[in-house]
């Protein structure tokens, strides 16, 4: 991890072009959240040649990753942002953040410029923060780890990378999230727990113990009613 306090946003000076590697919906969304709110221009997409299905994508060239240091070398005018999803628990990602990075390029870490983000606190490489994020101080969010739209890191809290948060997660004061971890939309962290690396923790759970490494957290699913809607006073 490389943290770093500093972030892109609408005041980010001078512009600079941007290649997202990824070709699908996530980095779609990104690329509108990049053009909209930062100095960022995107200028191409990149994936394995093995993946790449078309030339062109949202009307910008798709690139062969194994060939884009011929295109776009890294320089300092160029920075990338590799918009991978959570699949093998952020291992895809991982893996191409890696390799870029090894090969010269710096990854551009945005935060949606309504979101606070203290002197105290730091952020790595290729981190992505949606807009209603709640980050108090003394925080760290490692390389690679997307925040979703709607969470709360609480204060002396820390992510680690390659993770990925989804929406409405409720991450108390003083734990600590390991590396490689799925966190689904409305779970609740305790505070001061340890969270082991590569865990996947579903959706609405409730987390009051520290983990071990790889463990899974699935509450049970809403069953249905055992009458239909229409049999309802309702």
């Amino acid at each position: 991890m490389s943290p770093s306090a500093d972030h892109e946003g609408p005041a980010a000076t001078p512009a600079r072009s941007l290649v997202i590697v990824g070709t699908g919906a996530f980095a779609e969304v990104v690329t509108a959240y990049f053009e909209e709110y930062t100095g960022y221009t995107v200028v191409a997409y990149a994936c394995h040649d093995r993946y790449r299905r078309a030339d062109t994508f949202n009307d910008r060239p798709v690139v062969a990753l194994e060939t884009l240091h011929l295109s776009h070398p890294p320089s300092d005018s160029l920075s990338l942002f590799v918009a991978i999803g959570y699949r093998r628990m952020n291992t895809l990602r991982q893996t191409v953040f890696a390799d870029v990075t090894a090969r010269g390029w710096t990854c551009a870490t945005f935060v949606h410029p309504g979101v606070k983000i203290w002197s105290s606190t730091r952020l790595g490489q290729n981190v992505f923060i949606f807009e209603d994020n709640t980050i108090q101080p003394f925080t760290t969010i490692g390389d690679n780890t997307i925040f979703w739209s709607g969470n709360h890191l609480g204060h002396h809290s820390s992510v680690g990378s390659h993770c990925f948060i989804s929406s409405h997660v409720v991450i108390s004061g003083s734990c600590r999230l390991g590396d490689n971890l799925f966190v689904g939309v409305n779970a609740t962290f305790h505070d001061g727990l340890t969270i082991a690396d590569h865990c996947l923790i579903g959706a609405g759970a409730i987390i009051t113990r520290d983990t071990n490494p790889h463990e899974v957290y699935v509450p049970a699913s809403t069953k249905p009613f055992p009458k239909a809607s229409h049999e309802l006073d309702f």
